[in-house]
């Protein structure tokens, strides 16, 4: 059963590696969460779990794995914790990396690693009557039958009798946090993150323990010191399109917008419509008679800032390879003139998109604006996708 649990995260592309299994098995022959279902779960997913990108995927495999377990008998749960060794050996190969293999050499060869598994799995050899470890009958463990706990498993009974037993992981009430979803302003915030870049540059300070030990200690008086706050210095450049074919992608780029303003400390932020032409503006109302120069944008804002376009990118190819091709105004200079452009004054750019990666190359204007910007700098609006984009951003 244990076993399957982890090929089952593995299948799943979650990074589990072998050493935190057998903490995993160790944890449990402990009876760290002798008396609390809940517990076996959050023990298992607190192991082996490592970026929270990777907790709905955790909650699937824990289902698939233990799902219908009331109808599995105490002998079939000892017999799949008894493995041959050629068996683990093969296990093994198959899951281990080249730098754990590494590991494991260090830590006294395959046979003691392999000595270890096969000590963890047989520790349930025999049957286990009343008590309160692991699976056993009359007892109070959470995996067992005709015993009491006030949340368990039933294993090898045929009714429930307390009609207590629930399955937590089935809840699934971390399913937003899969990296492969479009994301709500709580995770897109976590993703920005990954652009901090940590500065003391701020007016406000905030307590400083090291410093007031050591002042306390040299003068032999309580001695406060303080610092400036840390704040993200990273500067942000947004530009955001609106209108025509956005609007389905309103709350999504809401979302983003609000997640922006709250992590970058210095952001600056304009709108645009399909395509970036000689003038963009900061309030929808009066966005034709208070439009602001694209070219004093440039001049204004440096290349220290972080150039972020966020749009769909979904329009006539003319719009973006000809002047006159917008479809709002006459622009005398085609879109693509002016994106080179803010390329060469943003070294750092990216273009997030809210369409679906899978319909970007049945657009033309989508590969075309990938063309000019590099396939990199265009990345879907899902976690996985701004996550990425962070990095692109940071190199």
């Amino acid at each position: 059963m244990f076993i399957s649990f982890f090929e089952n995260l593995r299948a799943e592309k979650i990074p589990v590696s072998l050493r935190e299994f057998l903490a995993f098995l160790e944890s449990l022959s402990a009876g760290l969460v002798t008396y609390d279902l809940e517990g076996f779960y959050y023990l298992g997913r607190t192991i082996m779990i490592k970026d929270e990108k990777n907790l709905d995927k955790f909650d699937r495999v824990f289902s698939k794995t233990f799902n219908g377990i009331e109808n599995i008998s105490v002998e079939e749960v000892l017999d799949a914790i008894e493995l041959p060794k050629d068996w683990l050996e093969k296990l093994a190969e198959k899951h281990l990396s080249e730098d754990e293999k590494n590991e494991v050499k260090s830590q006294g060869g395959f046979e003691k690693l392999m000595e270890t598994l096969k000590k963890r799995l047989e520790e349930q050899k025999g049957r286990h009557q009343g008590g309160s470890k692991w699976v056993g009958t009359a007892g109070t463990s959470p995996f067992g039958a005709y015993g009491y706990n006030p949340e368990g498993i039933r294993i090898g009974q045929n009714e429930s009798r307390h009609q207590r037993a629930v399955k937590v992981w089935d809840k699934r009430e971390f399913s937003d946090f899969d990296d492969d979803i479009e994301i709500g302003t709580r995770n897109i915030k976590m993703a920005l993150r990954r652009l901090r870049r940590w500065a003391r540059d701020d007016a406000s300070e905030e307590f400083d323990l090291d410093t007031t030990i050591k002042s306390t200690a040299k003068n032999g008086y309580l001695n406060i010191e303080t610092k400036p706050e840390k704040k993200n210095a990273v500067k942000v450049l947004l530009f955001l399109d609106v209108g025509g074919s956005m609007d389905p992608h309103v709350k999504a780029v809401e979302e983003l917008f609000s997640a922006s303003k709250t992590e970058f400390k210095h952001l600056e932020y304009f709108y645009f419509h399909n395509c970036l032409y000689e003038g963009v503006w900061k309030e929808n109302q009066r966005r034709w008679d208070r439009q602001v120069s694209t070219t004093e944008i440039m001049r204004t804002y440096g290349s220290e800032y972080k150039c972020i376009f966020v749009g769909d990118a979904s329009m006539s190819p003319y719009e973006i390879a000809y002047p006159g091709g917008a479809n709002e105004h006459y622009n005398e200079e085609s879109g693509e003139v002016w994106l080179k452009r803010a390329k060469d004054t943003w070294e750092k750019n990216l273009w997030i998109n809210p369409l679906p990666e899978e319909y970007w190359k049945h657009t033309q204007s989508i590969q075309m604006i990938q063309h000019i910007l590099g396939n990199a700098r265009m990345v879907p609006m899902t976690l996985k996708g701004i996550e990425s984009g962070m990095q692109v951003l940071s190199k």
